[in-house]
C-alpha cells in the first residue's frame, strides 16, 4: 500500500479535506531534517514548542504538519489532542515491519540486562533474535549504538523495520520512562512486557515518584494488548502494585522472585564466580548455575526466562540456557586484575539502587577491602548525589569520588554534593586519575568497581563529548600507563 497521508493517519485524527490521498515521503519531528514531501510533527517540548518551527519546515518542503491544535500554515495541519502518539502510530505505519515477537522491559535498573538475556536465551533456542536499548542494537548481523535508550518514534520504527528485514523474528526492547511518557513506543506490536523494579531516578523529569511509576505503568496499561503476558518482579517495593495494575488490565501476570508464583526462587548460593539457583517454574522444581554475580542478576535472568517462556519458548531449554549467559557490556564487567591480583569491574550503576546492588553483589568476593570509584551526572536529578555518597561509604571500605558526565554543571559542585554525605571519601576530579589511584592502591583480597559509565565511550563536559572509556582507563591503570581518552 502506498504511503499516503490518509493511510498513515487512519482513524486517529481528522484528515484535512482533499489531503487524504497526498503522498508522504517521510516523517520527522526535527524541522532541520525536513525534505520535500515530509510530514513535520510539531511536538511540544520541555524547553521549546515544535510549532515555532513550522515556517522553517514548510519552507524546506513539508507537505503537512501534525500539531496539538489548529494552526495557520501554508500546508494541511492535522490537529491532534495527542500529537506524540499520532506521530508514533504514523511512524509505525510508514515502515510497517516488525519482528513477529516483540517484548519490552521497563524499570529503573536491569532493563539492559533483561533485554540482553532475553536475546541470548532466544538465540540459544535457535531463534534469530535481537535487543535494542541503552547499549544500542545487538543483532545477528552486528551491533551499533543509538543516541537514546528508547529512540525517537521515527528512529525506533526505522530501526525495528531494519531488524525485521534481517530476518530477526524475536526482539527485546528497553522501555524507558521518558520513552513511555513521550509515546515513542506507541506503534510497537507487543507480545509481552516486563517490570524489573523502581527506585530513585529521573526526578529531574518526573515531578514525583508516583508520576515516575505511572509512566512505567503505561507499558502495561496503554501499550500491551489485554490478555498478554506481564512479567513482574514481585520482590521489590513496587512489584505487587505493578502486578495489581497489570491484572486490572486483564494481563496474564507472570510473577517472578522469592514471592513469585510463575517462577519462584527457592535459594541462591555462591558458586565460584557465579551462583547456583534452586527454583520452581509453575510449581515444577529445577536447578541451574548462573555464571554471573549478584542477586539482581538472578532476578534479571529469571525475568528474561519468563519473557521467553511466556511467549512460546520451551521451558526446560530456556532455564538451561541461563547457564551460558554472558551479560551486557559494562554490567559488573570484569576488565582485569591489578598487579596485586585484585579484580577490577566496570559497572553502569549511576543510580542509588543500582550502586547499592553492585556493591552488595561484589562484597562476597572481597576477602579484604571493597573499593569504589564513582561520580554523578550533571543536569540530572540532584537529590541522588548525597544518597549515592551515603551508599558508597556505607558499603565500601574505600571510596573515590570523581567526575561522571558533568555536562553543563560545575564538576566541583557535583562532587561537593556527594562528598557532603561521604565522610572519608577521596576526591579526585579527573576520572582517569581517580581510576589509576584506586587501581594502584589495591592490595591482595581487594575488589574494585568503577561505577557510573559502564559501556559509554565518551564523557560529557560542557557541550563537548570527549572520548573516554572506563574499560580502557582501567586497562591503562593496570598496565601502569596514563590514559587521556
Amino acid at each position: 500500500m502506498s504511503k499516503t497521508l490518509g493511510h498513515l493517519i487512519g482513524d486517529e485524527a481528522e484528515v484535512p479535506p482533499g489531503a487524504r490521498a497526498m503522498p508522504v515521503s517521510g516523517l520527522t519531528a526535527d524541522s532541520r531534517a525536513v525534505k520535500p514531501g515530509f510530514v513535520f510533527a510539531a511536538l511540544p517540548g520541555s524547553k521549546v514548542d515544535g510549532a515555532a518551527f513550522i515556517p522553517q519546515a514548510v519552507a524546506a518542503g513539508a507537505a503537512a504538519v501534525i500539531a496539538g491544535g489548529s494552526l495557520p500554515a501554508a500546508v494541511p495541519v492535522i490537529a491532534s489532542a495527542n500529537p506524540r502518539r499520532l506521530y508514533a502510530l504514523m511512524a509505525a505505519r510508514f515502515f510497517d515491519a516488525q519482528p513477529e515477537t516483540v517484548v519490552a522491559v521497563t524499570g529503573t535498573s536491569g532493563k539492559t540486562s533483561v533485554a540482553g538475556f532475553t536475546r541470548e536465551i532466544w538465540t540459544a533456542l535457535g531463534l534469530r533474535a535481537a535487543s535494542l536499548g541503552t547499549i544500542g542494537v545487538v543483532a545477528p548481523s552486528g551491533s551499533y549504538a543509538l543516541e537514546h535508550t528508547t529512540p525517537d518514534a521515527m528512529t525506533l520504527q526505522e530501526t525495528v523495520a531494519r531488524i525485521a528485514a534481517e530476518g530477526v523474528s524475536h526482539l527485546a526492547i528497553e522501555a524507558s520512562s521518558h520513552g513511555l511518557d513521550q509515546h515513542r513506543l506507541d506503534g510497537l506490536r507487543l507480545s509481552a512486557a516486563a517490570f524489573t523494579n523502581l527506585s530513585h531516578d529521573h526526578l529531574d523529569y518526573h515531578p514525583t515518584v508516583a508520576d515516575y511509576f505511572s509512566a512505567k505503568m503505561r507499558l502495561f496499561e496503554n501499550l500491551l494488548p489485554p490478555g498478554s503476558p506481564a512479567v513482574i518482579n514481585v520482590d521489590t517495593d513496587h512489584g505487587e502494585e505493578a502486578a495489581r495494575r497489570a491484572r486490572a488490565r486483564g494481563h496474564q501476570v507472570w510473577s517472578v522472585g522469592r514471592r513469585g508464583e510463575a517462577i519462584r526462587i527457592l535459594g541462591v548460593t555462591r558458586h565460584g564466580a557465579g551462583q547456583h539457583i534452586a527454583l520452581t517454574v509453575h510449581g515444577r522444581s529445577c536447578e541451574v548455575d548462573l555464571p554471573l554475580a549478584g542477586d539482581f542478576q538472578v532476578s534479571n535472568a529469571l525475568i528474561a526466562a519468563a519473557l521467553v517462556i511466556s511467549t512460546g519458548g520451551d521451558e526446560a531449554r530456556a532455564i538451561s540456557a541461563l547457564q551460558s549467559l554472558k551479560g551486557a557490556r559494562g554490567r559488573l564487567d570484569l576488565v582485569g586484575h591489578s598487579r596485586s591480583g585484585a579484580p577490577v569491574f566496570v559497572d553502569y550503576a549511576h543510580k542509588p539502587d543500582a550502586l547499592e546492588n553492585a556493591l552488595a553483589a561484589l562484597r562476597p568476593f572481597a576477602k579484604n577491602r571493597l573499593v569504589v570509584v564513582f561520580g554523578c551526572g550533571g543536569d540530572r536529578d540532584r537529590a541522588k548525589r548525597p544518597l549515592m555518597g551515603e551508599i558508597a561509604t556505607r558499603l565500601a571500605a574505600r571510596v573515590y569520588v570523581t567526575d561522571d558526565n558533568p555536562r553543563g554543571e560545575d564538576p566541583a559542585a557535583i562532587r561537593a554534593a556527594i562528598m557532603a554525605a561521604a565522610p572519608g571519601a577521596i576526591e579526585i576530579g579527573n576520572r582517569a586519575a581517580a581510576i589509576r589511584a584506586a587501581v594502584e592502591d589495591l592490595g591482595p583480597g581487594d575488589v574494585l568497581v568503577v561505577a557510573g559509565k559502564g559501556h559509554e565511550e565518551g564523557q560529557k563536559i560542557g557541550t563537548a563529548l570527549l572520548p573516554f572509556s572506563d574499560h580502557e582507563a582501567v586497562r591503562a591503570a593496570i598496565e601502569g600507563r596514563d590514559y587521556h581518552g
